[in-house]
C-alpha cells in the first residue's frame, strides 16, 4: 500500500522513523513518500521535502515567512495527488498539517481531492491553545492518535471524540538505544549537555546563556549537541571563546546517556532528557513580540512536557526574561550538588516513565492503526 508521511521538524522526524520502520514489519511491500528529515530516509521512505526548510519558530517568524509556506502548501498538495497515496500520516507539525488535513477532507471546488483518508499522529496540543481548531479537527480527520495519558480522556469528555492512545513513541526509543549502545570508554561523570534546539532562531537566542554558564563550571565538560542539517561555521561563532566546551553531532542519545546535567531547551528533548534519568533545566526564549503573543494566548501551567504530564514542576522552567546567566546558574549549581532535590528528580522520572509506558510500543500500535486505516480505504490485503 501507499503511505504519505508529513512531518516538519526533527521530533517528527525521529516518531516517523521509528512509525516507517513498524509500518514495514507489517507491510513488506509499503511505498512510502514522506515530508521530513534523515531519519526518515535512512527508515526506507523516499524524502519530498526536508524539515529544514519548513522550520520556522514563533508567530513574527511565521509572518515573515509566509510566502514560503504557502509555497511549501501548493507543493504538498500537488505532490500528494501525484503520488496518490491510500493513506495521508500527519505528524505533530500543525499548523501546516490541519490545512493539509482540511484541504484533502474538503478541497477547492478547482482542486482534485485525494482518495487517502487521514491520520493525524500527535495531533496539536489545542488543551494549551486554540481549542477552537477541535471541531474543523473532527470533522476533517478520520483516525487521531494521541501520545500523552491525559489526552484521550481530554478528547472524550469535553469533544466526544474517541481517539487511540498508545503510548508515548520516545519510551521505546530511549530503551532501544540504551540496550544496544555500547559506550566506547567510561563517562567521566563530569558531563554538562548543553541541548538548544534544532532552529537558528532559538539557538541564537538561547546557546549565549548556555555557554557564558560554563565560565562558572570550569571543572565540568560542556558538550553541545548541534542540530541535524546546522552547518559547523553557524555554531562555531558561539562556542569559540569557551575552552571548556566540545560539540557533538548525531550523538545525543549517546549524549544523554553520560551527562550528569543537562540545559535544554523546551519541547520533545526535555522528555528525552528525563527518559535518560538526567537532571534538567529548561530554557526558553524566544523574541519578545512572539511571547507576549503567546503569553496571552497559551492557558497551560507549564511549558516543558514533563511539568505538563506530571502537572507539577518537576524540573525547573527558565522562560524568557527567567532565562538569565544569574538564574541558569544557581539551578544548575542545585542539580549537581543537592542530593535530596536529585534524589526527587529521580524518583518523578521513574513515575513519569511509568505513566508513558501504560500504552505499550507506541510505535507499533500507532503502525497498526495507519495500516488498519490503509486497508478499510483500499480493501487489500497486507
Amino acid at each position: 500500500m501507499k503511505y504519505y508521511i508529513i512531518a516538519g521538524e526533527a521530533s517528527g522526524d525521529l516518531h516517523g522513523s521509528n512509525l516507517i520502520k513498524e509500518v514495514k514489519k507489517l507491510d513488506a511491500e509499503a511505498n512510502i513518500r514522506c515530508w521530513g528529515g534523515d531519519l526518515m530516509r535512512a527508515a526506507g521512505a523516499t524524502l519530498a521535502k526536508h524539515y529544514h526548510d519548513l522550520a520556522f519558530m514563533g508567530f513574527a517568524e511565521i509572518v515573515m515567512n509566509l510566502k514560503n509556506i504557502l509555497g511549501n502548501l501548493k507543493f504538498c498538495k500537488e505532490d500528494i495527488l501525484q503520488f496518490d497515496p491510500d493513506v495521508l500520516v500527519l505528524i505533530n507539525y500543525s499548523a501546516f498539517n490541519l490545512r493539509i488535513a482540511e484541504w484533502a477532507y474538503k478541497p477547492k471546488a478547482k482542486s482534485q481531492k485525494p482518495k487517502a483518508k487521514t491520520v493525524f499522529y500527535i495531533p496539536p496540543q489545542v488543551w494549551a491553545w486554540k481549542e477552537s481548531r477541535v471541531p474543523k479537527m473532527k470533522e476533517t480527520i478520520d483516525e487521531m492518535i494521541v501520545i500523552l495519558p491525559f489526552e484521550k480522556e481530554y478528547y472524550k469528555n469535553k469533544w466526544n471524540w474517541d481517539v487511540d492512545y498508545v503510548g508515548h513513541p520516545l519510551v521505546q526509543a530511549v530503551e532501544e538505544f540504551k540496550q544496544s549502545a555500547i559506550s566506547s570508554q567510561p563517562s567521566a561523570n563530569n558531563i554538562i549537555a548543553l541541548l538548544p534546539g534544532s532552529r537558528k532562531q532559538e539557538i541564537a537566542k538561547k546557546l549565549p546563556i548556555m555557554l557564558e554558564v560554563s565560565r562558572y563550571f570550569p571543572q565540568y565538560q560542556f558538550i553541545l549537541a548541534k542540530a541535524p542539517g546546522l552547518e559547523d561555521a553557524f555554531y562555531e561563532s558561539f562556542v569559540r571563546n569557551y575552552t571548556n566546551v566540545s560539540s557533538v553531532r548525531n550523538k545525543t542519545y549517546q549524549l544523554l546517556s553520560e551527562a550528569k546535567a543537562a540545559l535544554v531547551t523546551s519541547g520533545t528533548a526535555t522528555l528525552e532528557t528525563a527518559l535518560f534519568g538526567v537532571p534538567e533545566v529548561v530554557c526558553y526564549k524566544g523574541s519578545n513580540m512572539s511571547y507576549q503573543i503567546a503569553k496571552r494566548l497559551i492557558k497551560i501551567k507549564y511549558i516543558s512536557l514533563v511539568n505538563l504530564i506530571m502537572d507539577k514542576p518537576v524540573v525547573k522552567e527558565l522562560i524568557q526574561n527567567e532565562l538569565t546567566v544569574k538564574n541558569v546558574k544557581r539551578e544548575l549549581s542545585k542539580l549537581l550538588c543537592d542530593e535530596t532535590k536529585k534524589a526527587q528528580i529521580k524518583q518523578d522520572y521513574e513515575d513519569l516513565k511509568k505513566m508513558l509506558s501504560a500504552g505499550g510500543n507506541a510505535s507499533a500500535n500507532a503502525a497498526k492503526i495507519v495500516i488498519e486505516t490503509a486497508r478499510a480505504q483500499t480493501g487489500k490485503p497486507v
